[in-house]
């Protein structure tokens, strides 16, 4: 009897394939990294919550658990000089609860692009096109947002055509300059955006179900109804 493909695994080829069509390269990257790498290179401060326990874990040699895939975006750089174009798909630890909708390990798919000349416009047409590659005919709004690697930054909102109520999707922006000279790229000459947006979120979205830890039950019954979705 032939298997089925998980529902992660489903979303994550389609936004692969997606984003090879225009150009990223796939990297992936070590789940356990530094504290410089997860943290500072990103301006994420030393007072920040997310730093303390009850968010990161850490391992004994000081060495933490990355929280984000966006761990990988300075040390992506530190063999590669622009023009770049990277996504990152990896798994990601955060010291939480589990519920409907978190868990203490999930997936992320993190995305970069360095060039002359990277506009906010680049960044909105690139992340339209994936919702509408995935969902179909769903409406898309962006919003400002805060996040330390990226200015100004925003998050992308979706609406599916009978909803009334905006999903929030992932978060994005113009890679902040400060994260641009930890690349070792000249920000005076380059620019570029960076977005991050939960494999999860998305499968569950598109797979029509609304428990995360599903997605890690190694319950048959539900992979089972994912074979003709392949």
């Amino acid at each position: 009897m032939s298997g089925s493909i998980h529902p992660l695994t489903i979303f994550e080829r389609k936004a692969q394939n997606y984003f090879a069509n225009l150009g990223f390269e796939v990297v992936e990257g070590n789940e356990i990294t530094t504290e410089w790498y997860n943290f500072d290179s990103l301006r994420v401060p030393k007072w920040h919550p997310a730093r303390d326990a009850q968010d990161t874990f850490y391992t004994t040699d000081n060495k933490v658990l990355r929280t984000h895939t966006s761990a990988m975006q300075v040390k992506a750089m530190e063999n590669r000089q622009p023009p770049v174009r990277v996504i990152i798909p990896g798994r990601i630890f955060r010291n939480e609860a589990t519920d409907a909708t978190h868990e203490a390990n999930f997936y992320q798919l993190e995305g970069f692009a360095i060039d002359k000349g990277i506009k906010m416009t680049h960044l909105v047409g690139i992340l339209t096109g994936l919702v509408k590659e995935i969902f179909g005919d769903v409406e898309v709004k962006f919003v400002p947002a805060y996040f330390p690697f990226v200015e100004p930054g925003i998050e992308m909102l979706m609406k599916f055509k009978d909803d009334t109520s905006w999903l929030e999707m992932l978060g994005a922006g113009m890679i902040h300059p400060e994260v641009l000279k930890n690349m070792g790229v000249d920000a005076n000459t380059y620019s570029g955006f960076a977005f991050g947006m939960g494999v999860d979120r998305f499968s569950m979205l598109a797979a029509d179900f609304s428990d995360i830890r599903l997605s890690y039950s190694g319950d048959l019954r539900f992979l089972k109804q994912f074979k003709s979705k392949q």
